[in-house]
């Protein structure tokens, strides 16, 4: 916008000098070339009557009285401004007019929130883990506001109805705009060096509001801190975990992750591999619930969950299960579940991609002494075979035929999908354990035949929106099926079929936390205080739509 009004002002400027400088040519030359006296005898001509003269042939509007000129070089002149008016149109049209058209109608941003806006979240600036946290926020019924820099992508953002204002998140000013002073939390996601620079700029306005920062080298961790920032996430160091504890092993039952709901309860994500001794066989036949003492809440399969799942459900390779139980009921069928192979000391890990992702899945399954081969584009220490994860001879180097599980910790979501293609290609039944960089991308990788795929942008979001949502705690960070516990005014007085929770979200109830204890045998007729904290388990979008429908 600045820069067209600095365009307009000189084109303005330019055509005003160029008529007055044509008009004193004019009336010289009409003195100097045309035969008979120039003005005639009795009239008086000033040189407004030149300029007049000269705006109407660079218009093409007329030429009023002294037409026709009867000198060669009076013809010539007027020739010249009859070019000139021409060019100075189609130089303004692109440059000029169109710009300043299209600026006329085009969307205005605010630079700044109303001043009633208050215990909001601050967001700076959009990115897709800034839109997986705003999913989020929306759907707990929490205000936030977008400081974009980028005029464009803020107009764009503003048009699609997100909450946005223009500004440097950088400078006070701009936070100041969005009323950072009455603000519930703050966060910043640009970059590791302007993130810690909105730090330094929120704490200049609030030593109050809850700065969350986010950084991709973990070793800038402390220089946050530094800077004033309460909580700093480090997203790929989360996926690399999560990653991890995705392989399936029952070598170590350790590695895999369960949430604790009671005293002598825990809710876990139990992976089902290819060759187990529960793989082919139906939920009903299989005899879960009875052998293992544990209760099947849902299924999660190539991106669906399905709650409660069908009792002929088959259970096949790449399906996880939602269960509760003890922790002694859980290792038993993680044990069931997981790879014949690993009992007898056979196959082996494959950590494709050895960046800040790769590395933390390296570390943790070190930690558990799981053997793995790391493969990377670039030679480092840790990696052990060096090639493009997208050609076939690196990854049967790799030894991928015959592996337990690949770990595709690759930044590029096109080449996840090529590879992912590849490695099932090479070994129809091995383990893949893939990330993605956005949720959009998680779909096609399951397609191309992954078992688990795990997007960076949801981590994130999840992590973040746990730090700055009061009323709502995520249970599952870095979990396929989302979560939370929280209350649900909407629900108070209703019982668990009465209100059709499932049909209506997709969700389950798993368990419901009721003056400090923690109910799971929770039959239809089970009716909900308005107290009550229920832990809610589903796919993203379902438990976004449970807390838009029973909690807002």
């Amino acid at each position: 916008m600045r820069s067209l009004r600095k365009r307009v002002a000189y084109f303005v400027v330019f055509v005003a000098v160029f008529v007055v400088v044509m008009a004193v040519v004019y009336d010289a030359g009409m003195r100097a070339f045309e035969p008979g006296p120039y003005p005639p005898p009795g009239t008086e001509i000033s040189l407004f009557h030149s300029g007049q003269v000269v705006v109407e042939t660079i218009t093409a509007t007329g030429y009023g009285s002294d037409a026709p000129w009867k000198s060669p070089e009076m013809n010539a002149l007027v020739v010249l401004l009859d070019l000139t008016g021409v060019g100075l149109f189609f130089l303004a049209l692109p440059a000029v007019l169109l710009p300043w058209f299209r600026d006329a109608f085009s969307v205005s941003v605010p630079t700044a929130v109303d001043d009633e806006l208050a215990d909001h979240v601050v967001v700076c600036t959009y990115t897709d883990r800034a839109r997986e946290l705003i999913a989020e926020l929306e759907s707990a019924d929490t205000d936030y506001v977008l400081v974009e820099p980028d005029d464009d992508q803020a107009a764009e953002l503003y048009t699609d109805g997100y909450s946005v204002i223009t500004g440097d998140p950088q400078s006070t000013e701009a936070l100041r705009s969005a009323n950072l002073d009455t603000a519930r939390a703050l966060v910043a996601d640009v970059s590791d060096r302007v993130d810690a620079s909105i730090v330094l700029a929120a704490r200049e306005l609030s030593e109050t509001v809850t700065v969350v920062s986010v950084v991709e080298e973990p070793a800038h961790t402390s220089y946050h801190e530094l800077a004033g920032a309460d909580h700093v996430v480090t997203p790929r160091q989360l996926l690399g975990e999560g990653l991890a504890r995705k392989v399936t092993t029952t070598v170590e039952a350790d590695l895999g992750e369960s949430i604790r709901l009671g005293e002598d309860l825990e809710l876990g994500e139990i992976p089902v591999r290819g060759d187990s001794e529960l793989a082919g066989q139906t939920l009903a036949n299989s005899d879960i619930r009875d052998r293992y003492s544990v209760n099947v809440v849902g299924v999660w399969y190539k991106g669906e969950f399905t709650t409660p799942p069908p009792l002929e459900t088959p259970l096949a390779r790449g399906m996880t299960l939602l269960v509760t139980g003890d922790r002694a009921a859980l290792d038993r069928l993680r044990s069931a579940t997981g790879s014949r192979i690993r009992q007898f000391g056979r196959g082996k890990t494959i950590i494709v991609g050895y960046g800040q992702v790769g590395q933390a899945v390296s570390e943790l399954l070190s930690a558990a002494n799981i053997a793995h081969t790391v493969v990377d584009k670039k030679e480092k220490p840790g990696v052990d075979i060096v090639g493009d994860a997208t050609v076939t001879e690196t990854l049967e180097s790799a030894g991928v035929d015959g592996a337990a599980s690949v770990v595709l910790a690759i930044p590029d979501e096109t080449a996840t999908e090529f590879a992912t293609l590849i490695v099932r290609d090479l070994d129809p039944e091995t383990e893949i354990i893939a990330r993605a960089e956005t949720g959009g991308a998680v779909p096609k990788t399951y397609r191309a035949g992954a078992d688990y795929v795990l997007s960076l942008a949801t981590v994130s979001g999840r992590s973040i929106a746990s730090l700055v949502i009061d009323d709502e705690e995520i249970l599952g960070i870095e979990t396929n099926v989302e979560i939370i516990k929280t209350t649900a005014p909407g629900l108070a007085g209703e019982t668990l079929e009465g209100a059709k929770i499932r049909a209506r979200t997709g969700c389950t109830v798993v368990a419901v936390e009721r003056d400090d204890t923690t109910l799971t045998d929770l039959d239809a007729d089970f009716r909900i205080d308005a107290d009550d904290r229920l832990v809610i388990a589903g796919s993203d979008s379902g438990v976004n739509t449970f807390l838009e429908e029973f909690c807002g």
